[in-house]
């Protein structure tokens, strides 16, 4: 993983600077977010509280048995590489437990920051389909604009209207969607923002489809041809994706993945790794 130290801004389709480096952060994620307890979550902590397996050097005590410890939600948590930019950019290296007065503020911009990086894994990942090139030129801009943003002061990045960015965001990312679906022979299907909850769509023919903002929750997808689909926050927890073929799927995310279950039969994106758990 790369770290976030004078990293310039990442060329089309490259986001290694937006993927988690936890050798570079201050243990963010398991500070500044709130969890109850529950299936994902052993106990209950709240924003601002250091979980109690954190050690000193920042690094997770029981990393290597969440899910056997009941801490299956943090096996699934992706930061986008927020942490390390919020550790060493934001925070110039200092951490909040040699500065406990910037701890508040660290507990604020994170969340802040990690929907940032968000929009920017999916604008470079719009940026990196050539079918997109008619909207590339704003995708660019926007790409430019959001990264100037994450390099401002703690102050004026937890004073963000995220949602306002979501929503001039989010209609080229749509538009890019749809360019890149477009060479799918035959109709594709429109699921966007369905309620699939426990849905048996073993073997469907879903390739092209729009899936932006479905429920899949349990969902059986074995076998699914889901190549090319536009998967932009799609909830897959605990779908099954064993054997499904997920080549060139828009916008899916390594927490999607990890949240769902899968097998070695399950084609991934290049750009995504198959979780240790399946």
């Amino acid at each position: 993983m790369s770290s976030q130290h004078g990293v310039p801004l990442a060329a089309p389709g490259d986001r290694e600077d937006l993927r988690p480096d936890c050798a570079d952060c201050f243990g963010l994620c398991c500070v500044a977010l709130p969890f109850a307890r529950s299936a994902d979550f052993a106990v209950t902590k709240t924003a601002g509280e250091p979980c109690s397996h954190l050690r000193a050097d920042f690094r997770c005590g029981i990393h290597e048995r969440l899910r056997d410890r009941g801490y299956a939600g943090c096996t699934v948590f992706d930061c986008f590489g927020a942490g390390q930019k919020v550790s060493q950019v934001t925070f110039g290296g200092t951490d909040w437990r040699r500065a406990p007065e910037t701890a508040r503020t660290m507990v604020e911009v994170f969340p802040v920051m990690r929907q940032l990086h968000e929009l920017l894994w999916y604008v470079t990942e719009a940026l990196g389909l050539a079918a997109a090139r008619p909207v590339h030129g704003e995708l660019r801009r926007a790409r430019d604009r959001l990264d100037g943003l994450t390099r401002g002061s703690a102050e004026s990045i937890a004073g963000l209207d995220v949602p306002a960015l979501r929503g001039e965001v989010n209609p080229l990312l749509l538009r890019a969607g749809e360019l890149a679906r477009a060479h799918v022979p035959g109709p594709r299907k429109n699921h966007r923002g369905a309620d699939l909850v426990g849905a048996k769509l073993s073997g469907a023919a879903l390739r092209g489809a729009s899936l932006r903002g479905a429920l899949l929750v349990a969902a059986d997808l074995s076998g699914a041809d889901l190549r090319d689909a536009d998967l932009i926050g799609a909830d897959l927890r605990d779908a099954d994706l064993g054997g499904a073929d997920l080549t060139g799927a828009l916008f899916l995310t390594q927490a999607q993945l990890d949240s769902a279950r899968g097998d070695a039969a399950t084609v991934l994106p290049a750009a995504l790794s198959r979780p240790a758990h399946w």
